[in-house]
């Protein structure tokens, strides 16, 4: 089996075939974490992880909608089903105009790491162009969590691994260099994940990306390293269990 960490049949992009492609998912024996944005986003994943075995949410406010607020409240009770397995996705965001809000992400992002910290669960991290930022504000923390959609070199990978943290990695390989990152990341660091609707592994066409679609990370990641398909297979699966305790 395979389990992608993040995915978001939670969004408008699956809107009216959800049911489809979940069900398409789970007879190729794929699970997955469909992870919110903001509260309705949130709310989404949890109803519709609700309906099926193999299905799980993440809760948060993504550094992009940090202006809404947030209302802990709210996410407290979206907590309380036992589908809800991580708190995200969370973190920082400076690219283009989000940089411009940078101290309202702080602030939200600090709130959010406080309901993981009292909930005792997870993190799903979302950063781009803010590693620098993100290192120093967990830095001591006893939290564990992922760096979603890792896109730093070497130095940042090898500085997340070091506080215990897991690295998640995508169809950005595709766009960008990350062979030293994938190579020297412990086998047992290692979870996989399809963003979608996002990322699309190129050499499929399509235009929408899919959990079904998650083999072709494995296999990307298992050819850098050298490994089989299955023995990356089974560490990244034993990885996503251990750390979202499914």
């Amino acid at each position: 089996m395979l389990i992608d960490t993040h995915a978001h049949l939670n969004f408008n992009a699956f809107k009216d075939d959800f049911d489809r492609v979940i069900k398409r998912s789970l007879d190729k024996n794929v699970w997955m974490i469909n992870v919110g944005s903001n509260f309705k986003t949130s709310k989404r994943a949890v109803e519709i992880a609700e309906k099926y075995k193999g299905v799980y949410a993440g809760i948060g406010l993504h550094p992009i909608h940090a202006e809404e607020g947030f209302d802990i409240k709210n996410y407290k009770e979206l907590a309380k089903s036992d589908k809800v397995v991580a708190i995200g996705e969370i973190g920082l965001d400076y690219y283009k105009d989000y940089a411009l809000f940078k101290k309202k992400q702080k602030e939200v992002f600090l709130q959010q790491l406080d309901l993981a910290k009292e909930l005792e669960l997870p993190v799903i991290f979302h950063c781009r162009m803010a590693h620098n930022d993100l290192l120093e504000i967990m830095k001591g923390t006893k939290l564990q969590g992922v760096i979603h959609c890792f896109t730093g070199g070497w130095r940042q990978a090898k500085e997340y691994l070091d506080m215990g943290f897991y690295l998640g990695f995508n169809g950005i390989l595709y766009k960008m260099n990350l062979k030293e990152v994938i190579e020297k990341t412990p086998l047992d660091r290692i979870l996989i994940e399809t963003d979608c609707p996002y990322l699309t592994p190129p050499k499929l066409g399509a235009e929408r990306n899919e959990p079904i679609f998650l083999k072709h990370i494995v296999q990307e990641i298992a050819k850098i390293r050298n490994l089989d398909f299955e023995k990356v297979a089974q560490a990244a699966t034993k990885n996503a269990k251990r750390l979202f305790n499914i």
